[in-house]
């Protein structure tokens, strides 16, 4: 799949978003290494500590169905091109810190980078077992 698919199929989710309050709405695409997507958008809630951002809903959906090798995610919200926030970055990281990040003004203007680029030293409980003495 690429990118401009991906980065239409984050758009369509968008529309989706439940933004009462900040009124920034987001969806995102998550690309599975065997080649399928799933969408999400973000929802805001009075409790603000249950807000779900449209990248951990979409890549939710995939654990919660099985699949937890991503391959790439596009990103997509009403003002231009944006990145996962750093919850997101630290999430997403822990499945795929090569995951490739696909934001853009529009689906012509698309720009590319790498999880571990927009997240600098990111961790993961499994790459850090003998440090913290776990087995």
């Amino acid at each position: 799949m690429d990118n401009k698919e991906l980065f239409l199929m984050a758009q369509k989710a968008m529309e989706n978003a439940y933004t009462p309050f900040s009124h920034f709405n987001v969806g995102a695409a998550i690309l599975t290494e065997n080649g399928e997507v799933y969408t999400g958008c973000n929802i805001e809630n009075s409790s603000f500590g249950g807000t779900i951002c449209a990248e951990r809903t979409a890549a939710v959906k995939a654990i919660s169905n099985g699949n937890r090798s991503f391959k790439k995610i596009a990103v997509v919200c009403h003002d231009g091109a944006v990145t996962p926030c750093g919850i997101c970055r630290q999430f997403l990281y822990e499945f795929a810190p090569k995951l490739m990040v696909v934001t853009g003004d529009d689906k012509d203007n698309l720009k590319e980078y790498t999880l571990d680029q927009l997240l600098l030293d990111g961790f993961r409980l499994q790459d850090n077992k003998k440090i913290i003495g776990v087995d």
